[in-house]
């Protein structure tokens, strides 16, 4: 249904030291994005919707706690990695951790990882050289990636409970 091959930058990043073995962050890289299968299987039990189908999500590593990490496909005619990437807690915790891949790159950079950008920093992050190696662009420091996402959060929410609840009128009730 989707290619399941992730972009090259992202491949490679998640192949560096920081991606399953730091201090505070537990984090399990796909080695490529799970299928059209598992993501639906998935998202119905995430959502509890038998109809919710499968998303425009493409999720490329999971965290200890069974939170997903995403790119999120806000435009089916964009290039992948201009796509948002978004947590998905196994809690139902929602943020969007980047506006793109490459800032997602510049967060994983700068020492944050998924749960991380979501939850509290319990420590002082420290830059991955390997991974600022591969960064592109600019330098961007993790408070600026996280405040350029931070607009997208609303849309994501409201994608997630059209998804949960159906769509909704201008009163916010449901169509159904």
């Amino acid at each position: 249904m989707f290619d399941q091959k992730m972009p090259a930058l992202l491949a490679t990043a998640l192949t560096g030291p920081f991606a399953t073995d730091h201090e505070s962050h537990d984090f399990e890289p796909f080695d490529q994005f799970d299928s059209a299968e598992e993501l639906r299987d998935w998202w119905t039990a995430w959502t509890g919707n038998e109809n919710a189908g499968v998303p425009p999500l493409r999720c490329f590593g999971q965290d200890g706690t069974g939170g997903l990490a995403a790119i999120w496909v806000r435009d089916p005619a964009a290039a992948i990695d201009t796509q948002p990437v978004v947590f998905l807690g196994s809690e139902g915790e929602l943020a969007v951790l980047a506006r793109d891949l490459g800032d997602y790159v510049w967060l994983l950079a700068g020492g944050v990882g998924p749960l991380e950008a979501v939850s509290e920093l319990e420590r002082t992050p420290t830059a991955v050289p390997e991974i600022v190696a591969l960064a592109p662009g600019a330098p961007r420091t993790i408070e600026a990636i996280l405040a350029d996402a931070r607009p997208l959060l609303e849309e994501l929410e409201e994608f997630v409970k059209e998804t949960v609840h159906g769509p909704f009128d201008e009163f916010g009730e449901p169509l159904r």
